[in-house]
């Protein structure tokens, strides 16, 4: 059967879960808004000190505050309304726990600033525990323990993306809320370092959490140019192995990729993150960084909706992975 697929996308909640691209320039907002999004989490940091990253969340703050066609996110109902006002839902992510550093009653300061999701680890070794880049796979951390706990109080939701195996498992085990996986593909279709293994994804599940699909293409697949196919071919295993009601979308469109700035300044972007040891070349190839081909950047995210009917998928079930399952899990954590 035939559909609209404009349509279908323009009557859903549509959310990304994992939006670096407008960390430094709330610009880039107007581009998921041309792609029909409903509301967007920017990163923020967390790889970066408290006062740097509570730098950039006075920017943020400022921003919510002064213009009107945004609205803060701060329980599900909040994206239902931006959905019938028009305006971008905004809900922000920290991709590590660094600004943390080691006060647990800074979370609490975090969620009042609007960061409703916190990743616990970025790449690399913190007080949590070991990131998936780490050369070990040590466990959540007694820190990291009662980071989680404190998280579950606080009503921020905990992320696994970026983190290492047992940490993750670690952290599920540790939680009583829902655990996700914000930006994060399967190993099992493209063996990517930073993807994650069908053990991980069954716990997220079993916890109540979502997998988000992720478009950076080295997580997609060998090709440099990945196909939008290719990346559904993530949303079908994660949706064969787990069910339909665990798939989310975390695009992870950001700064550096290709259509967004020049070849060359990505190039030093990149050498730069590698000299921290943030990234390794293992998991990230050098730029330029092509996202999967009909959703190049934020701006024809709409062409997800097209791919995922042409792959076979009902419209009901299209809309629970562009934001019903989100949704589901604002509801369990946020209220």
């Amino acid at each position: 059967m035939e559909h609209d697929f404009r349509a279908i996308h323009e009557a859903s909640v549509v959310i990304d879960a994992t939006c670096p691209l407008v960390m430094d320039d709330p610009g880039y907002i107007d581009w998921y808004r041309e792609g029909g999004a409903t509301a967007i989490a920017p990163t923020v940091g967390g790889w970066e000190s408290t006062r740097v990253t509570l730098t950039r969340l006075a920017k943020w703050a400022r921003l919510l505050a002064t213009r009107d066609d945004l609205l803060p996110v701060h329980r599900a109902a909040d994206v239902e309304l931006a959905k019938r006002s028009g305006k971008m839902g905004i809900f922000l992510h920290f991709q590590g726990t660094d600004p943390i550093e080691g006060d647990l009653d800074l979370v609490y300061m975090y969620k009042a600033l609007g960061v409703g999701v916190i990743q616990l680890a970025y790449n690399v070794k913190n007080r949590v525990g070991d990131g998936c880049e780490e050369r070990t796979d040590a466990g959540l951390s007694k820190f990291g323990v009662a980071l989680v706990r404190r998280l579950n109080e606080a009503k921020v939701i905990v992320d696994c993306s970026h983190t290492g195996h047992r940490t993750s498992l670690d952290a599920i085990e540790s939680s009583s809320a829902p655990v996700i996986l914000s930006h994060a593909n399967a190993r099992a279709v493209h063996d990517n370092p930073r993807n994650v293994r069908d053990d991980l994804i069954k716990a997220i599940a079993h916890s109540g959490g979502i997998i988000g699909a992720n478009g950076f293409p080295a997580f997609v697949a060998k090709d440099t140019r990945p196909s939008l196919q290719q990346l559904i071919a993530h949303i079908d295993h994660v949706a064969e192995l787990v069910g339909i009601d665990q798939v989310s979308v975390g695009i992870d469109y950001y700064g550096a990729q290709a259509g967004v700035i020049s070849d060359e300044e990505a190039m030093k972007f990149y050498e730069e993150f590698v000299r921290q040891g943030q990234w390794s070349a293992a998991s990230y190839p050098p730029p330029p960084h092509h996202y999967p081909a009909g959703i190049e950047t934020p701006r024809t995210l709409f062409n997800l909706t097209k791919g995922l009917l042409e792959r076979g998928y009902s419209v009901e079930d299209v809309r629970k992975i562009l934001g019903g399952n989100w949704m589901r899990v604002m509801r369990a954590v946020w209220g």
